[in-house]
């Protein structure tokens, strides 16, 4: 790894969880499509300056799906991946991917904030994830809808907050049980992190823009966020002192046009990296890359 590296990229090239859940297969070439696009962009932007240095990661390598619990498999293998980025000082974006592999993401990011980190606290972690999404992804079936549900429910999480959800594309009990959990929908960023949180996981599904904007998902749907307005959201996560983790799912680009996409993806890690920036000890102020 380069020294002075302060963020990993981690790519997460699996959807057996979206073909599960019977979406569009082609997440699984999300990360290769992701790094093409971001090949175009440049390492410091006149208007923020410099941006932290990246390290890529590669690919975690999905368990065969002959074997006998080759969702699981692979999810341990994510949750691996991410602890040893975090225990050399690394903060991990995910890019994928179908969007169950967020609950092994996000595993690997509390495991890692509960054995590590906690312990030099004097007040218990709170954490709190905050998702941009059409979809609550709160389903109890194994597939890329089940995320948000396993996070609760296997690490303890008890506080979540959903932009974008779209009332059309969300079953009643699916809402019952995201509320009944605590969750809030929310559509300001006064809103989106409670007083008492100690750490934010942040998780973006593509799907939550407009199918304008963005058509290669597992899932599309009309009426969607603007790029605009995620953009913005997006900037302001990334500046936030207690965002802990990013992800970037469901990108698919066999149902692409012209790569707008992954370009979009691109775009939305560029952000979150300016925004990265204006932390102290994240932007790169070494020289030449």
């Amino acid at each position: 790894m380069p020294t002075a590296c302060k963020v990993a990229i981690l790519g997460l090239p699996d959807d057996f969880g979206v073909r599960l859940n019977h979406g569009r297969p082609g997440a699984s070439q999300g990360p290769r499509a992701f790094r093409d696009a971001l090949a175009k962009y440049g390492a410091a932007h006149p208007a923020s300056g410099p941006l932290p240095r990246v390290f890529d990661a590669g690919d975690v390598i999905p368990a065969s799906e002959t074997a006998a619990d080759a969702l699981g498999e692979t999810h341990k293998r994510v949750t691996t991946a991410t602890r040893a980025l975090l225990d050399v000082g690394l903060f991990p974006i995910a890019i994928g991917g179908g969007h169950d592999l967020t609950f092994a993401f996000a595993r690997g990011v509390l495991e890692h904030l509960r054995e590590k980190i906690m312990p030099t606290r004097t007040a218990a972690t709170a954490p709190h994830v905050l998702y941009f999404d059409a979809h609550l992804d709160v389903r109890d079936t194994p597939g890329s809808g089940m995320p948000f549900r396993r996070i609760v429910e296997d690490c303890g999480v008890r506080s979540l907050a959903v932009v974008g959800a779209k009332p059309s594309v969300n079953s009643a009990e699916h809402a019952a049980y995201f509320t009944k959990v605590g969750g809030a929908v929310v559509v300001s960023q006064a809103q989106a992190v409670p007083a008492g949180a100690t750490d934010v996981l942040v998780s973006l599904d593509l799907d939550v823009l407009d199918a304008a904007h963005a058509p290669g998902v597992s899932a599309m749907n009309p009426a969607g966020m603007s790029s605009a307005s995620v953009e913005s959201w997006i900037a302001w996560c990334g500046a936030h002192p207690l965002v802990r983790c990013f992800d970037i799912m469901e990108l698919n680009p066999v149902h692409d046009e012209n790569g707008r996409t992954a370009r979009l993806a691109a775009h939305m890690f560029y952000t979150f990296l300016q925004g990265l920036a204006k932390r102290p000890g994240f932007a790169y102020t070494g020289g030449m890359l």
